[in-house]
């Protein structure tokens, strides 16, 4: 690879318009795009991680879209390898790939860098489990907080998964996950630029409402019935499977599991927005701009 390369990283928040910029953007540089979505990789979440559509996908080359089942093994250390080794084919023939999503740790993989961490021992991972059944979330919240303060402070403190998979780190190697989780920065054989989309609030939470109501027209509640049996799997502890799960238990009426799908969905755009902020190298602009393509496209021949 060679630093004449680019890869152009269009990010933001869930519902901004993520999806239709990139396809824009890659169809002006004629080029490609790589998913960076942790749940639209799995074919059975179509409808409820807002895959593109069979047009969508149709009208550029995508990778990394529906490519995987939800039982199989997968996680963000074999995802930046994979899109590493694409990119040093592909950038045999484009000067420039378009990588398009929200999962922020997905898109350090791959500009940062990311270690692989360890594998519990599954006697480990049992007791922490029995701990969440016994004890409760507060209890892996309590401990996660004492172990490791800076990943307490990132991480989703309601997203069990992501607690246990902390601690098994944090007790494993002795050393805090936040730590290990992130390289030192490295330094990529091609350029990035990284551009941020954005939206008021308002706008934002209306078009989380309108997303989530077109989502049940589409049919995400037979979608998440079928899924019903893998709820334990790490690939459903995600928002608009969860809320409806609850609802299948009776938990909850369908118009409560709407309304707290677009809270949580609200929450979910809101910490994203907490992780890009972060990083100063991030370009913002406003989704709904006029003429966004071409916008985004002069600010690459400036940088």
């Amino acid at each position: 690879m060679s630093l004449n390369k680019t890869l152009v990283v269009v990010l933001g928040p869930t519902a901004v318009g993520k999806t239709a910029a990139g396809i824009e953007l890659a169809q002006r540089l004629s080029t490609e795009i790589l998913s960076a979505d942790s749940r639209q990789i799995y074919k059975e979440l179509r409808i409820g991680s807002a895959m593109p559509s069979t047009d969508e996908l149709t009208a550029i080359p995508h990778h990394f879209i529906g490519c995987l089942s939800i039982t199989d093994n997968y996680n963000v250390s074999i995802y930046g390898t994979e899109v590493l080794n694409l990119l040093s084919t592909k950038f045999n023939h484009y000067e420039q790939m378009v990588m398009v999503g929200g999962s922020g740790l997905y898109i350090d993989a791959v500009c940062k860098g990311i270690d692989i961490l360890p594998d519990p021992e599954p006697e480990l991972r049992q007791s922490l489990k029995t701990k969440l059944e016994t004890e409760g979330i507060s209890a892996l919240q309590q401990e996660l907080k004492l172990r490791d303060p800076l990943y307490y402070s990132q991480v989703d403190l309601h997203n069990p998964s992501r607690l246990i998979r902390a601690l098994e780190v944090c007790i494993t190697t002795g050393q805090a996950y936040s730590a290990l989780r992130l390289k030192k920065t490295v330094q990529r054989p091609f350029k990035i630029v990284k551009l941020g989309l954005e939206l008021p609030k308002e706008i934002l939470m209306q078009r989380i409402k309108l997303r989530t109501a077109s989502m049940f027209e589409e049919g995400l509640e037979e979608e998440a019935r079928a899924l019903l049996p893998y709820r334990n799997l790490n690939a459903l502890n995600t928002v608009g499977y969860k809320e409806l799960f609850q609802y299948f238990d009776g938990h909850y009426s369908k118009a409560e599991a709407t309304k707290k799908i677009i809270t949580n969905t609200w929450r979910y755009a809101k910490r994203q927005y907490t992780w890009f902020r972060k990083d100063p190298s991030i370009q913002w602009f406003r989704s709904d701009e006029a003429h966004l393509a071409d916008v985004l496209i002069a600010h690459l021949n400036r940088a």
